[in-house]
């Protein structure tokens, strides 16, 4: 009998491993979060661009800057949904502004969390939790699906349950979708529905639990131009303006679209035919 108890309680334990140590959060300033087994890995540099380079996003560019700044001294501040067009710089402004916040002063650490493992996050924020720094929880490219229930564990970072969300844990997301699912789902969904207005209200409401949402937008041609001449000019490429407004308008239409992901594709191309490292 004893040797069956053994044998359970060995099992339970390979399935329940015992928690991570808390890492050395002095040695870097961001860090990805990691599964199976949990740990958080430090990122010694950041794949990201100067905040002054994001052309056409004024508003949410201030008003992240501002929400992030008041969270790193302290202060009260809220969960930020960016949401809306693809490539218009939705992530790049997420890690430029933690980047200024940084260059400000500020110890405050970056943590990225891919969708997929959202079912872990109560066991990472445990781990934040007690930790002697300001985190900015960060995840990409979030969106859900009909039968999907990671959206379930997201709750837990934006309104932590009955323990409430560390005071020293802010969580952004982008997304293309403002509620976070398509909107065929949605609308299926109400149709289809004994209560139409219950139907998707769990799901709906979860976008509603981020105090800000920050929409983006396709850019206009002299968006798109201003993002490229702003390039040019950080790295010192000098272009004659006619031909390089014409070369960057083929660029956008052999793509067929116009974005900041488009216009830093362009200058990639014109920086490597210059001989110009970026």
């Amino acid at each position: 009998m004893k040797k069956h108890v053994k044998r359970i309680a060995e099992a339970l334990e390979r399935m329940a491993p015992a928690p991570q140590e808390a890492p050395d959060f002095d040695a870097a300033d961001a860090f990805v979060w990691h599964v199976a087994p949990d740990r958080l890995a430090p990122v010694p540099q950041v794949s990201r661009v100067d905040l002054s380079l994001l052309i056409g996003v004024d508003r949410s560019r201030d008003t992240l800057l501002a929400n992030t700044l008041q969270f790193a001294r302290g202060l009260p501040a809220n969960n930020a949904l960016l949401w809306g067009a693809r490539g218009m710089g939705k992530s790049s402004l997420v890690k430029a502004v933690h980047a200024e916040v940084l260059r400000q002063g500020s110890g405050l650490k970056v943590v990225e969390l891919q969708r997929e493992d959202l079912p872990s996050v109560a066991r990472l924020l445990n781990l934040l939790r007690d930790a002697p720094h300001r985190f900015l929880l960060f995840c990409d490219d979030l969106s859900f699906s009909h039968d999907d229930q990671h959206y379930k564990s997201l709750k837990a970072v934006l309104d932590g349950g009955i323990e409430g969300r560390p005071d020293n844990v802010l969580f952004y997301a982008t997304s293309n979708r403002r509620h976070l699912m398509p909107r065929d789902m949605i609308e299926n969904e109400r149709g289809s529905a004994i209560n139409p207005s219950e139907a998707v209200e769990e799901k709906v409401s979860l976008s509603d639990r981020f105090g800000l949402w920050l929409g983006f937008h396709p850019c206009t041609q002299d968006e798109y131009l201003a993002m490229i001449g702003g390039y040019c000019a950080a790295y010192g490429i000098t272009v004659d303006g006619d031909t390089l407004r014409a070369e960057a308008i083929e660029w956008q239409a052999t793509r067929g679209s116009r974005s900041g992901r488009v216009a830093w594709q362009f200058f990639v191309d014109l920086a490597g035919r210059h001989g110009v490292a970026i």
